[in-house]
């Protein structure tokens, strides 16, 4: 069975943009795989932080990972540093990285620019991320489309370490692009993101959500209702043909061109559909929360088969290095 490998930062509980971008696909993947799925908490120390925040925000990830449909008897769910051998592989393949391919990550150029002080690990994020995925050999990586270069980077890691180490010990890792690629934000001009404050968790209520979805940019040519849209740039439609049936898109689509529905109605279908869907994994969240016995427990689980894996691939490595 093909091993795939994931990871996501603890940034608390889900968004829906996380949800559609991500994890709704690791759900539905999971069996088809053996599976590695990480609350990467490493890549999270990049920035200032609170070390009692983090931790909060990686319990809270965790739990919604499991509610939203991860199942412990079926995928390895664990938190990164837990695993040791990631930060050790790093170092290990910052010795086959050219400096040159690190400079030219876009992610490292628009962090830079927005920080004061930039720090190596702004720098060094992808050669964790390679050494993260690299670590349990995976054959796939379903990504985003922003991580596509990432992954690049990691084929090229495996590819240096490979040639001086031991020809094909790593797999070069492909891309499955997630079908929901990327989610914009509810302001309707950037990536859905926290920080930005565009977001819908999904533990909100229905009614906090329909305060967010209420007021959500549409296509701007709607001025009036009796305006015919064009469903093509709204991002309202593009949240319905990830929360709602065929036959309901088809008929929003209509709908907007025809200006048989202003965007309120528009939104109000959409709200139902969402609602129907989070409500079961807002249930099973709360019911985890009274037993977060079973969190620890799962997590525990996870990262045993994790290290299990972790530990066999830098005992070759280690020998192929020449490490007593």
């Amino acid at each position: 069975m093909p091993r795939i490998f994931s990871g996501i930062q603890p940034s608390g509980e889900l968004h829906i943009g996380n949800y559609l971008g991500a994890v709704k696909n690791w759900v539905q993947i999971q069996s088809l795989h053996e599976s590695f799925f990480c609350i990467v908490d490493l890549h999270a120390i990049t920035v200032p932080y609170e070390p009692a925040v983090l931790r909060e925000r990686t319990q809270a990830m965790a739990l919604t990972l499991f509610a939203a449909g991860l199942d412990p008897a079926r995928t390895s769910v664990f938190v990164q540093s837990a695993v040791r051998e990631h930060t050790e592989l790093q170092w290990i393949f910052n010795s086959v990285t050219p400096l040159g391919e690190l400079e030219r990550q876009t992610q490292f150029k628009e962090k830079a620019a927005r920080q004061e002080q930039v720090m190596a690990g702004i720098l060094n994020y992808p050669v964790l991320q390679a050494a993260d995925i690299l670590l349990y050999r995976a054959d796939v990586v379903p990504v985003g489309e922003d991580q596509v270069q990432h992954l690049e980077l990691s084929r090229v890691v495996a590819r240096n370490w490979n040639a001086r180490f031991g020809a094909n010990f790593f797999p070069e890792p492909k891309p499955l692009l997630t079908p929901t690629r990327r989610i914009m934000g509810l302001d309707g001009q950037a990536k859905m993101s926290k920080s930005l404050g565009n977001t819908i968790g999904l533990m909100e209520t229905p009614e906090q959500t329909w305060a967010k979805l209420r007021p959500a940019v549409t296509d701007p040519a709607r001025v009036k209702k009796t305006d015919p849209g064009n469903p093509d740039v709204c991002n309202i439609f593009q949240l319905h043909k990830a929360f709602s049936p065929e036959a309901t898109v088809a008929e929003v689509d209509r709908q907007c061109r025809s200006a048989g529905w202003g965007c309120i109605d528009c939104k109000k279908v959409l709200h139902a559909n969402m609602t129907a869907e989070l409500a079961p994994i807002q249930a099973r969240a709360q019911e985890m929360s009274a037993k977060p016995e079973g969190l620890r427990d799962a997590l525990g689980d996870g990262a045993a088969k994790a290290r299990t894996a972790a530990a066999e691939t830098m005992r070759q490595v280690r020998d192929a290095m020449g490490f007593a």
